[in-house]
């Protein structure tokens, strides 16, 4: 999986088929493991936390996929917002009461993390665990920063798992902090600047 040909647009016809396959991706995520433990809490809550972190994506033709899903990356253009009232409601039916306030505490410092210019942002990229290590990732995140270039644009992701921190410098990421709280794990704010 090396081709930009291998690359498209998830449609609403493949639009679960592109959840799952990130549910799958995250199940092992330090963050959303946190977040969620137990694995039916997991399996019923990161859908819907999915669609309201990143859902504006398909909107917006801005979900891609590669093959068969066998990763997907949701990137939300310029001026165009997680939807914050679902994450709210999606917070306050599913997490555990231990951890609300830690919770809490993540999202605000995660909006100061925001950068305040025009920029691309990367709620989720993940692969098909069956993929992990042959590139899809690469091919993923190449195709999408080709596009942030060409248009000048900056681009700015949290990661919530350190082990993926290497990858995203490799394209030109860089940590711009920490945000951690409480029992969370570490939430890795990284932002490239416009080429």
């Amino acid at each position: 999986m090396t081709d930009e040909s291998d690359i498209s647009f998830a449609n609403a016809n493949i639009r679960a088929s592109t959840i799952c396959t990130i549910v799958l991706g995250f199940a092992a995520d330090p963050l959303m493991r946190w977040s969620w433990p137990d694995p039916r809490q997991y399996l019923r809550s990161m859908p819907q936390f999915i669609d309201a972190c990143a859902g504006r994506a398909f909107a917006h033709g801005t979900a891609y996929v590669v093959g068969e899903v066998l990763g997907a990356a949701l990137w939300l253009p310029p001026d165009v917002q997680q939807d914050e009232e679902a994450l709210d409601g999606i917070m306050a039916q599913s997490l555990r009461p231990e951890i609300t306030e830690d919770m809490a505490h993540l999202r605000r410092r995660m909006a100061e993390h925001h950068p305040r210019e025009p920029h691309w942002y990367l709620p989720l990229i993940a692969v098909d665990p069956n993929w992990v290590g042959k590139g899809v990732g690469a091919l993923l995140m190449r195709y999408a920063l080709e596009q942030c270039d060409e248009q000048g644009m900056a681009a700015y992701l949290e990661s919530s798992n350190p082990e993926n921190i290497p990858f995203y410098q490799r394209y030109g990421f860089k940590v711009v902090g920490e945000i951690q709280h409480g029992s969370s794990p570490p939430l890795t704010p990284m932002f490239r600047t416009a080429c």
